[in-house]
């Protein structure tokens, strides 16, 4: 086949069923454009498959713009096309997508390994190490999918938060109750994110994420995809045990030559539904943590794992009418039924240095509580796969390095219960790699007494924050985040530089998206979990630096960044797992970069 890209129709040639919100791709008039971009007749084109579908509205007339794979009904032409079109970046042979395994487990499969977290990096290392005959045991420290929804609506409606199960923990991952968005710029030569969505679409998911340009799934089908794939590892032989922490990693250290080998033997595991402990031997451990893992961070820390403070942002969630949004990004066609709700993509960089961002846009959405620790506030983004909600949300989030996080002791002892994990001997100008995670929990707890310590948040209107004054009612924005708001001046929620970039973005961001800064849009705090704050290293062979058998994996090792980067790189550690067993190499493609785009 041949992939031909840039094949442009306007809006109104899309062909769209509203009554049952189906879109068929308009293959006939996408053939026609291909045998002219190919130079052919149309009839030499047997066949004609759709890849990909984004849309232009960089010009007062949208366009609907196309990848296409076609078969020729001449075999003998394809050669030759190729070879006419060998300078085109348009025109090219169609890539094989398909996932091979990259190895089979032995009849007598001595040992079994074992993956820690269940959201989308634990759940795809799990898929393909079943689909290899591997027959992994997973742990997951949260409940499954629906109890653990039960529990988040706990924490909406009566303000009652379940540590161990909310929007942070629990199968399925902090990716569930989100827009669900399953694009990412990371590099992916071996289209793994193609065996991501793939795996989606068999287990529930809409056939349409295959070629939307930005496919999101939202949390209600995203529940039921996940429950599907964890059936699927459960008939391959795989064993899923929930509300299962890890709570020690054991390590046997021995001479190797000028060093000293360290290997993972066994993770020590709560039985949080029962309260005993047990060992659980594995020499083979994908840790697939999810950012929000902070005791396993410091345990880690603790035992010696490689380790180090990396940057994240911290930010409020900011709600706009979704009208506002779709008329600035569509223009005339907005409200087009095939376009649905517009999102968006910002940056502005401020005077003091800092960097202003959007961050994890949810269109037709909702700001959700998303804390996962007792009298702390945290916000995020969530929409349903209709994203019919009347507000737009995003995080609005300022970059902060290592330099800006709490060095000392006594902050130290503060937010991990009198432990320092000796920063007071540090030598100056070392960030300790625990750092961030106190940052963290200074502003989170803040935002908890700025909003009245009863989960409520704090808020401002825009108007008001961008004035200095505090606000004391809503305008024409309704906010969404439930348990609820509390409206006041959100200036000291965060450091002095992130306020000070971030009002000067507010009025940038208004020139490129008309309404953006209006008085009466909301902003609501705090938003602190961006990314991981740590980042566990690791080498080619998916392998922590300096400890065999233990695999950092995914957003909390920071290797990914989002539902589909995570998924991929949990592909890439599952098999990096089978071929360390197995005795083969590493595919290619996929050591240190292997991260997305955070």
């Amino acid at each position: 086949m041949i992939r031909i890209a840039e094949l442009k129709l306007p809006l109104a040639a899309v062909p769209y069923h509203p009554e049952n919100h189906t879109e068929f791709p308009p293959t006939e008039k996408l053939t026609q454009l291909a045998s002219e971009r190919l130079g052919i007749p149309a009839q030499a084109i047997a066949s004609l498959h759709v890849h990909k579908r984004s849309f232009d509205a960089r010009k007062s007339a949208l366009l609907a713009v196309y990848i296409v794979d076609v078969t020729l009904a001449d075999e003998a032409l394809h050669a030759q096309l190729l070879a006419k079109f060998a300078d085109d970046s348009h025109v090219n042979p169609t890539p094989d997508m398909a996932w091979k395994p990259a190895g089979q487990a032995p009849a007598d499969l001595a040992e079994r390994p074992v993956v820690v977290g269940f959201g989308p990096c634990g759940i795809f290392a799990a898929l393909v190490l079943a689909q290899m005959g591997f027959k992994p045991i997973v742990l997951e420290r949260g409940k499954q999918v629906r109890e653990r929804t039960k529990d988040t609506w706990g924490l909406w409606r009566k303000r009652e938060l379940t540590p161990e199960s909310n929007v942070q923990f629990g199968e399925g991952g902090a990716g569930t109750f989100s827009d669900g968005k399953l694009y990412s710029q990371i590099k992916d030569p071996r289209h793994l994110g193609r065996k991501v969505m793939t795996e989606f679409v068999e287990h529930g998911a809409p056939p349409e994420i295959l070629y939307a340009a930005h496919p999101h799934i939202g949390t209600f089908k995203l529940v039921k995809v996940v429950e599907g794939i964890r059936e699927e590892i459960i008939r391959l032989g795989g064993e899923i045990r929930f509300e299962q922490r890890v709570t020690d990693v054991v390590i046997d250290a021995a001479p190797h030559g000028e060093d000293v080998q360290r290997q993972l033997t066994a993770l020590q595991v709560l039985n949080q539904a029962t309260g005993e402990s047990y060992t659980l031997p594995a020499r083979h451990a994908v840790m697939a943590l999810g950012h929000s893992s902070r005791d396993t961070f410091a345990m880690f820390y603790e035992r010696g794992v490689a380790m180090e403070a990396k940057p994240f942002s911290v930010g409020f969630r900011i709600e706009h009418p979704q009208s506002v949004i779709d008329r600035a990004r569509w223009g005339k066609d907005a409200g087009h039924p095939l376009l649905g709700a517009a999102d968006y993509k910002l940056v502005h960089h401020a005077k003091n240095g800092r960097a202003v961002y959007s961050f994890c846009m949810c269109p037709g959405g909702t700001v959700v509580a998303a804390t996962s620790e007792p009298e702390r506030v945290v916000t995020n983004g969530m929409s349903q796969y209709s994203r019919a909600e009347r507000n737009a949300n995003a995080g609005m989030v300022c970059a902060i390095t290592p330099e800006d996080y709490p060095q000392d002791a006594e902050s130290f002892a503060w937010a991990f219960g009198g432990k320092t994990y000796g920063v007071e001997k540090l030598p100056k100008g070392e960030h300790h790699p625990l750092s961030g995670i106190v940052l963290q929990r200074q502003l989170e707890s803040r935002a908890y007494a700025l909003g009245g310590r009863n989960y409520s948040a704090p808020g401002q209107l825009v108007g008001d924050f961008v004035a200095g004054n505090p606000s004391t009612e809503f305008g024409a924005v309704q906010p969404s985040y439930k348990p609820g708001i509390s409206l006041g001046d959100l200036h000291q929620a965060l450091p002095a530089y992130a306020i000070e970039a971030m009002r000067e973005a507010l009025p940038a961001f208004g020139k490129k998206i008309r309404g953006y800064d209006m008085a009466d849009a909301v902003l609501t705090g705090v938003e602190t979990r961006t990314s991981s704050p740590v980042k566990i290293g690791r080498g080619a062979d998916f392998q922590s630096d300096n400890t065999r058998g233990l695999y950092p994996a995914g957003e909390g090792a920071s290797y990914a960044g989002g539902i589909l980067s995570a998924g991929v790189d949990g592909i890439k550690v599952g098999e990096a797992v089978a071929c360390d067993i197995l005795g083969l190499p590493v595919p290619s493609s996929g050591a240190r970069g292997s991260g997305g785009a955070l």
